[in-house]
């Protein structure tokens, strides 16, 4: 399945689009050459969410994330197509990563006592830059199908911090579809799938609620 919206066309009449797919992330992966996308923003499951208690424990069985946790072959692939890229929960993947001094840190304004949240997590980052902190709660803003939902305002400065105008954006984990809303916020061409169907399909109507909306400003 597959959901694509065009966005503009761009001063070298390129068509700026958000492509959606549920699919395997290497076989996306697999259908581009070599530095075609020029940012990656990546959320891919981590073993702390797999491990976690509660909801996370639930979700994790319901979905095998046990089963998709990325290897080395995947981290490959998104280097061969990307020519940068963010890795959300970095930390845990740092076998497959060179050391560097960008890394991301969001700090989520909570108190630990207060939630069962961390209050920080750690992105990777090569894009340039010393390490640098992005401040922003999630508390109340969860999503009831989803267990773990990125923040549209993180994606939002993320490619207002990190993106260029023009490039093109790829997301191997979509999840809730968060950056599909930031990326059309802000003029943004996306590819991105989502391996469970019932994720992809509630990400889309998400983003298409959201271009609705938009409309009637």
């Amino acid at each position: 399945m597959y959901y694509i919206k065009q966005l503009w066309i761009d001063d070298n009449g390129d068509i700026m689009t958000i492509n959606l797919t549920n699919e395997d992330c290497m076989d996306l992966m697999a259908r581009y050459e070599d530095n075609y996308f020029e940012l990656a923003i990546v959320d891919p499951p981590f073993p702390k969410r797999v491990s976690g208690g509660g909801k996370f424990r639930n979700m994790a069985k319901e979905k095998n994330w046990s089963e998709t946790i990325p290897d080395k072959k995947y981290f490959d692939e998104l280097k061969r197509v990307s020519q940068n890229y963010i890795i959300c929960g970095g930390n845990f993947f740092t076998n497959y990563l060179e050391p560097n001094n960008q890394w991301i840190i969001w700090h989520k304004n909570h108190a630990g006592k207060e939630t069962n949240f961390s209050e920080a997590e750690l992105l990777y980052n090569t894009c340039g830059g010393n390490t640098r902190v992005f401040k922003y709660s999630i508390v109340g803003k969860s999503l009831d199908w989803h267990a773990c939902p990125k923040p549209i305002r993180l994606y939002e400065w993320l490619l207002e911090n990190y993106a260029k105008e023009g490039d093109k954006i790829l997301d191997t984990h979509l999840g809730s579809g968060s950056i599909a809303i930031a990326c059309d916020n802000l003029g943004y061409s996306l590819t991105a799938c989502e391996l469970f169907e019932d994720y992809y399909t509630k990400a889309k109507e998400r983003l298409i609620e959201h271009q609705k909306q938009l409309k009637l400003i």
